[in-house]
């Protein structure tokens, strides 16, 4: 992999992402003719309602707003929340963190047994195990969130009582920082529901994947030769095919933790977990556009980094691949 490619694709990501901040502010700022509505009440003298464009500095021409806006978002900041009257910084930092908390534990939750799994249905092609494997695979990828979260709510909270049904701990209570509220069995009660939905959802990926690309790789010329070594089936399985099946795998998965930063807005909802997407939906609601455009940054910020670094996991596991 040469410095060339690397430095290429590195310029090519913060365009990428440069277009996006450019479409976002001027999207916000066209599409909604007062951005200080939400602040405005009736009855506001025309004096008043200057004070406060003045105050978020609508009051200058675009294109200023424009480069006082690349450079606040280069330093990380974002402007005052309407609807909180507080930093859009600490409130996105807050909710991502509680975002990544539950997409990573769910991400890995469905990777660690979606490629294990994916390379034995391929071992088992065409048996009632394979059949029974894609069916479950394809139900849970389809089922939607909000239905299995209301059962699994309704189940294991509301008729079994194991599991509490929703938050991050029980209230109320007092944490000191960020991993005094997680690192603790209460948290991790309340981790479990949401963090298995949202599991299931993103298992049927890294199976069906693992299972295609398994089935691709068991007709390579080296896999004969492993046999004809008399390597033992389970052997050529997952010391010689599997590894060779997982790159289109991690590369689904560098995507997959990519889009997480936006979370999942129908289980955040569902079991009422203070993170990002939920904090989407509240800013839409209250037209928070501070707030919203914070998020939709990072989301692409995210979004386009592990794309990135897809490219270069890719290029490093697989000498075959020749990125010039």
């Amino acid at each position: 992999m040469s410095r060339t490619y690397v430095l290429r694709r590195a310029i090519q990501a913060v365009g990428t992402l440069l277009v996006i901040v450019t479409v976002l502010f001027f999207l916000f700022r066209l599409g909604l003719p007062d951005p200080t509505a939400a602040l405005v009440t009736e009855g506001l003298s025309p004096e008043d309602r200057a004070a406060v464009r003045e105050r978020f500095g609508l009051d200058r021409p675009l294109f200023e707003q424009y480069v006082i806006y690349l450079g606040n978002v280069v330093r990380g900041e974002f402007g005052t929340s309407f609807y909180y009257k507080a930093p859009v910084a600490s409130l996105v930092w807050e909710k991502f963190a509680n975002t990544m908390v539950l997409m990573l534990v769910a991400i890995v939750i469905a990777y660690a047994l979606g490629i294990p799994l994916g390379a034995y249905l391929a071992w088992k092609r065409g048996t009632r195990s394979d059949t029974v494997g894609i069916v479950l695979g394809l139900m849970f990828r389809a089922a939607p969130m909000f239905w299995t979260g209301m059962l699994a709510v309704l189940l294991f909270g509301v008729m079994l009582g194991w599991l509490p049904t929703s938050g991050m701990r029980t209230l109320p209570y007092e944490a000191a920082g960020f991993f005094d509220k997680i690192f603790t069995l209460d948290f991790l009660r309340h981790l479990i529901m949401p963090a298995l939905i949202i599991a299931l959802f993103y298992l049927g990926s890294p199976l069906l994947i693992m299972r295609n690309t398994m089935l691709e790789v068991y007709g390579e010329d080296f896999i004969e030769m492993a046999r004809a070594k008399g390597l033992r089936e389970r052997d050529i399985l997952y010391r010689h095919a599997a590894r060779n099946a997982l790159l289109p795998v991690m590369t689904q998965l560098a995507v997959t933790v990519g889009l997480a930063a936006g979370g999942q807005v129908v289980v955040e909802v569902v079991f009422s977990w203070p993170g990002l997407g939920r904090e989407i939906l509240q800013a839409v609601r209250t037209s928070d556009f501070p707030l919203a455009q914070a998020t939709f940054v990072l989301m692409a910020a995210m979004v386009i980094g592990m794309n990135f670094l897809a490219d270069m996991i890719y290029g490093a596991l697989d000498p075959r691949v020749k990125l010039q």
